[in-house]
């Protein structure tokens, strides 16, 4: 049987921080960055489920950034894959650093064909 749960270690850096990447004021971990530590462990997940050919990409999230992080800390993501419906897969996520949980959230994600998909990307730009 597959693995149904993944972790994933990050160290918070200078690009990531809110005042660095436009998303606050505040020199601590961007919630927009734990969204992609979310997508990112999700995802590769995911792919455990699948052939080469396909991939997932994102379609809902939802991030609550609970506790600020300091640069240099250690933050511990995990993504739990809940359900597997057709091409959705759907995930239970939470993040912690050294002092206890930071952010929870869900997370969607639906498999797709990477060429296909990445042709009709393409295909949206001469509209």
């Amino acid at each position: 049987m597959k693995e149904t749960k993944l972790t994933r270690e990050y160290t918070v850096t200078e690009d990531m921080l809110a005042v660095n990447i436009g998303s606050g004021s505040v020199r601590v971990l961007a919630t927009p960055m734990i969204a992609a530590f979310f997508e990112g462990t999700a995802a590769q997940l995911a792919q455990t489920y699948l052939e080469d050919v396909y991939t997932t990409v994102g379609s809902v999230i939802t991030v609550n950034h609970l506790n600020p992080t300091a640069p240099g800390c250690r933050v511990t993501v995990s993504a739990e894959l809940t359900e597997a419906e057709g091409r959705v897969y759907r995930f239970r996520l939470e993040a912690y650093d050294n002092a206890g949980l930071i952010a929870t959230g869900t997370h969607e994600r639906v498999s797709v064909k990477k060429e296909s998909f990445a042709a009709k990307a393409e295909a949206r730009k001469n509209k």
